[in-house]
């Protein structure tokens, strides 16, 4: 398959991008800096802007299946994420694109915010309430511009090794609990819904 990947040079785009390519799959990545693998046939890069339209159209035309996996790393009010969505949503309609579209958010976002647990609340309340208030915009641009999504929410990420074994939640229920998952296995799960998108239309919640 043809798979874009949004945001490739770090974090779950980096691990996406490597489990993609093992498993034979031909990938285009969109990052600001140059994605840290070696070079290899079925591996293009293009360097630029999730922002930038032309970025965005120069990664995605033909692709089969993108994963958007943007990240910041600061606590600041942002809106690379609704930005990127609307840019990436304009240009699928423009290309006629059909692609399979997974979005990487976090359990926190959109709705799931109730369900969390009170230190959790917490700790988004002081450290990542803006950027999740920009992440529960961009899951819902996504699902009200776009007919073929998934919104996938992990827990807290740790750098963990890929096990392949956690739990989908695909339910908000009260007394849910949601907690760590790590960037291999997030990975694995992304990989595994473009080869079989088992998930369409729904935001399932990752955590062993």
């Amino acid at each position: 398959m043809k798979i874009a990947v949004i945001g490739a040079s770090a974090g779950i785009g980096l691990e996406v991008t490597r489990l993609a390519l093992q498993k034979g799959h031909e990938v285009t990545t969109l990052s600001r800096r140059i994605v840290p693998i070696p070079d290899q046939a079925k591996l293009k890069r293009v360097q630029g802007s999730a922002t930038n339209s032309n970025d965005v159209r120069a990664a995605v035309e033909g692709a089969d299946a993108i994963l958007v996996t943007l990240g910041v790393k600061s606590p600041f009010p942002t809106t690379l994420f609704s930005d990127s969505a609307r840019i990436l949503l304009r240009v699928l309609q423009e290309t006629g694109s059909s692609a399979t579209l997974i979005v990487l958010t976090g359990f926190g976002a959109g709705d799931s915010w109730s369900y969390n647990s009170l230190p959790m609340k917490l700790l988004f309340t002081l450290f990542l309430k803006a950027p999740y208030a920009d992440k529960s915009e961009q899951e819902r641009l996504i699902a009200g511009g776009y007919s073929r999504w998934e919104i996938v929410r992990p827990g807290r990420l740790t750098n963990g090794a890929m096990t392949g074994h956690y739990r989908e939640l695909d339910n908000l229920v009260n007394g849910m609990k949601v907690g760590a998952i790590s960037r291999s296995d997030v990975a694995h799960f992304m990989v595994a819904q473009v080869e079989n998108p088992t998930c369409l239309g729904k935001y399932p919640a990752l955590t062993y």
